[in-house]
């Protein structure tokens, strides 16, 4: 029996010596490139890249714990910034807490005229004979429709009443309400300004004495006014220098009034009414204000106008 012939699967040294051809460069198209080698391609980050980001680590670290990467400028101190506050307010100065109250409440406050003679139109205001005859105060406005507050004493007996708004406009107005154990009276101006604001009110639950306040008026016809005080007391009486009134539960303050004061406005630093100024504490003839001025509570006044207690 022929056997079969044996062969080798190992190649001949010969054929493992010899040089392998290298294959001529591919012309297929990228996708005929296997997706793992693609893959591999596509993750590798360019040395370029990994170089920036060490060195922006090292400058964050460096800045992390040696401070200021220029450690010749000098640091800010609270001086500096103190001074530069200074410097700043030494060119432009804020207004005080006083003007700004004054701003608020301004717009709401109006002139008082009791024309005591029927003949008498007010419209005269700088004929000093006709102002004899006249009764002179100040009012706030508490309700934007016109109604006002006031003191009693200024319109009590005058055949006519007339106001002037902030803006200009003059009114007459109609006595609508009084509170005569409180000094205070209510009126209602027959013609307002378009955009008249009333003044806003609060609460005086937290006053206190030491607490700055201003009083705005028209002192001897003079005005619109302001002066600038503290409250002196609480809970003060009053009595009129005739002795047949007793006011009780009185603001005291210091800031200046005289008369044409009464019934302006006594108003706290965040532009508030607290009070209604009605009084004066008067040791000599001469009527001018001493140190001492009174106010009724503004929970009262807004009693007078109809208005729910705070």
């Amino acid at each position: 029996m022929k056997k079969a012939p044996l062969y080798s699967r190992s190649r001949r040294p010969a054929e493992a010596a010899a040089p392998v051809a290298a294959p001529p460069p591919a012309a297929a198209p990228e996708a005929a490139v296997p997706a793992a080698a693609a893959s591999a391609r596509r993750r590798r980050v360019p040395a370029e890249a990994l170089w920036a980001a060490a060195g922006a680590a090292v400058a964050v670290l460096a800045l992390l714990v040696s401070g200021p990467l220029h450690p010749g400028a000098r640091v800010l101190t609270q001086d500096d910034i103190d001074a530069a506050v200074r410097a700043s307010l030494e060119k432009e100065p804020l207004p005080s807490a006083a003007a700004k109250a004054y701003e608020a409440v301004a717009p709401s406050v109006v002139r008082v005229v009791g024309l005591m003679d029927e003949h008498d139109d007010g419209r005269r205001l700088d004929d000093s004979e006709r102002a004899l005859q006249r009764s002179l105060g100040t009012g706030v406005v508490v309700i934007d429709n016109g109604t006002i507050l006031t003191n009693l004493h200024v319109v009590w007996g005058a055949h006519r009443v007339r106001v002037t708004f902030a803006d200009g406009t003059e009114s007459r107005a109609r006595l609508v309400g009084v509170q005569t154990e409180n000094d205070l009276a209510v009126l209602r101006a027959d013609h307002i300004p378009d955009d008249l604001a009333a003044a806003t009110m609060r609460s005086t639950a937290d006053l206190r004495p030491g607490d700055h306040v201003i009083a705005v008026g028209n002192p001897f016809g003079i005005g619109p006014s302001t002066s600038y005080g503290i409250v002196s007391g609480l809970n003060r009486e009053f009595r009129s220098e005739e002795g047949k009134r007793t006011l009780s539960n009185l603001i005291q303050f210091d800031a200046a009034a005289n008369p044409g004061n009464s019934g302006g406005p006594l108003v706290t630093m965040d532009g508030q009414v607290v009070g209604i100024v009605t009084a004066i504490l008067n040791p000599s003839e001469q009527r001018t204000f001493v140190g001492i001025g009174f106010a009724v509570p503004i929970e009262n006044a807004a009693a007078a106008a109809g208005m729910p207690p705070f």
